[in-house]
């Protein structure tokens, strides 16, 4: 089954991915005189690239409490299990642009429509692209976009969450926006890290935690990164625990 299923999906895609490209690429033309941070053609990555997760019925994937997202500016922060993790937070149905690492930009169709969207590369190790990757957020920050990151830079091998980087929370300190953590539970049951194994079945959720507020940021960047961990890191025993 897990062969069928993952042949289907590839399948899907391949045939799918041409026709998302090109309607990328007319709706990038005709509002771009117009939508110069791409809001448009970003909500349509996210419908397009979210039902990919639905044509499956015995995949369980449900996005919990957008309402919490707040209007304006933010930093969302994510845990990273594996490569369907951009793919489930573009359910969130909300504007914002992601980091991702380069070499998802070199990718033809994928990272084409990544670089037109303006989503933000980051080179890992690499000190100046860490850098240019601050300077990029904190310019869409300042736009008042919404930034999403994933603080553990990789996936973890067992599903425990690896040790964050500070970047998220020293930008939401520094923009004073919110800090807004987003949990993603079960995407290792769909794909294990870059795969292209596909499970036949799957539990997926991602949920969207109360927001930290601008007068409960503090000054810590360190003691901001270690609050919003162990947030998610209480989500994923709790989830872990409910099933």
């Amino acid at each position: 089954m897990s062969a069928l299923v993952t042949a289907i999906f590839w399948l899907l895609f391949a045939a799918t991915s041409p026709l998302a490209c090109v309607l990328g690429v007319l709706l990038w033309v005709v509002t771009t005189p117009f939508d110069p941070d791409r809001r448009i053609l970003h909500g349509f990555l996210c419908r397009w690239s979210f039902q990919y997760l639905r044509w499956n019925p015995a995949w369980d994937v449900r996005v919990l409490h957008r309402e919490r997202l707040p209007r304006g500016p933010a930093v969302l922060v994510a845990n990273h299990q594996s490569m369907a993790d951009i793919v489930v937070v573009m359910g969130l149905y909300h504007p914002f642009k992601f980091v991702s690492k380069a070499s998802l930009f070199r990718l033809p169709l994928v990272g084409w429509l990544m670089k037109l969207a303006k989503y933000v590369r980051v080179e890992r190790g690499k000190a100046h692209s860490m850098a240019k990757m601050m300077d990029d957020c904190r310019g869409w920050l300042a736009r008042g976009m919404p930034v999403l990151i994933f603080p553990e830079g990789t996936y973890s091998p067992d599903g425990k969450l690896l040790p964050f980087k500070r970047g998220a929370a020293a930008l939401a300190i520094g923009a004073q926006v919110p800090l807004v953590p987003v949990l993603i539970e079960g995407t290792r049951s769909l794909v294990v890290e870059d795969g292209p194994w596909m499970s036949p079945r799957c539990r997926v959720r991602l949920t969207v935690l109360e927001p930290i507020g601008v007068a409960e940021l503090g000054s810590d960047d360190a003691a901001l990164t270690e609050r919003v961990r162990r947030l998610l890191e209480a989500g994923l025993e709790a989830g872990a625990a409910s099933r």
